[in-house]
Parts: structure tokens; sequence; C-alpha cells
């Protein structure tokens, strides 16, 4: 069982240096991080190896979840996606481990917010394209 850090800085004029001696403090001994690359971006070179090689029993390392994702919809898919895979993850500055039951709770009760999040929206997109339609407003593709 392996910890594998994953560290993250939006812009080249950031420095990693925080990040990686968090995680080497907690015994990651692998570090990947990406440079200059948003976190909106669901692509990113090194978090795509450190996802690669995680093995089942390992544990993902991040310093913030932010470092991991901007939106907590590509969080909660992350992380299901690590749970598949019988990885477990731990956000140091929110204390979310999942090897813990606590840790498990605030990931599941997150997961219920993203949910939550997405309904809302489109119960807002639906209303809006209803309220446009009573006010005659073509709705949806360009008619040809």
């Amino acid at each position: 069982m392996s910890k594998i850090g994953y560290a993250r800085v939006s812009t080249d004029e950031q420095n990693l240096s925080l990040q990686i001696d968090a995680l080497k403090a907690v015994g990651c001994e692998k570090i990947f991080s990406d440079q200059g690359i948003s976190g909106s971006l669901a692509s990113r070179p090194n978090l795509n190896r450190a996802l690669r090689t995680l093995r089942p029993g390992d544990k993902l390392v991040v310093w913030r979840l932010d470092r991991l994702g901007r939106s907590l919809v590509n969080l909660i898919q992350l992380l299901d996606q690590l749970g598949e895979k019988g990885v477990r993850f731990h956000s140091l500055n929110e204390n979310i481990d999942t090897t813990s039951s606590g840790g498990r709770l605030v990931f599941h009760m997150m997961a219920a917010l993203a949910e939550f999040e997405r309904t809302l929206i489109s119960e807002r997109t639906r209303a809006g394209m209803a309220a446009a339609r009573a006010k005659g407003k073509h709705v949806g593709r360009p008619r040809h």
C-alpha cells in the first residue's frame, strides 16, 4: 500500500513547495504535480499519471480539495472512481480521509450536495425555458 501525493498550482509563478513539503511530511512515496494548469480542466497530465499509478489499497493524498478540482461534481466523480478502484483518499487541510467513518460521512455529504446542486441547475434551466416559451420565444436549436 502506497501513499501517492498530488499537488497543483494554477500559474507558473506560484510555488508548489508548500504542498510538496506537506505531502512528504505525511509519508507520500511518490508525488505528482501540475504547474500552470487550472483546476477547472478535467484532464491534467500528471494527475492522470498519478491516477494510473494507483493500485487497490493505495491512498491518494492532496494538500487541499481545490488542488484536485474546482467543481464539486468533478471531485465527487473522481472520488467515486477512486473508491471503485479500491483506492483511499485523504485531503490534508479539510481532514477528509475515506479510511475513517467520519471521512466517508463527509464524502457522502458532499456527494449529496453535488446531486442537489445538479438538480437545482436542471430545475432552473427548465423554468427558464418554460418562461421563454410562454413569451413566444423559440427555445432549442435554430429552425431551418
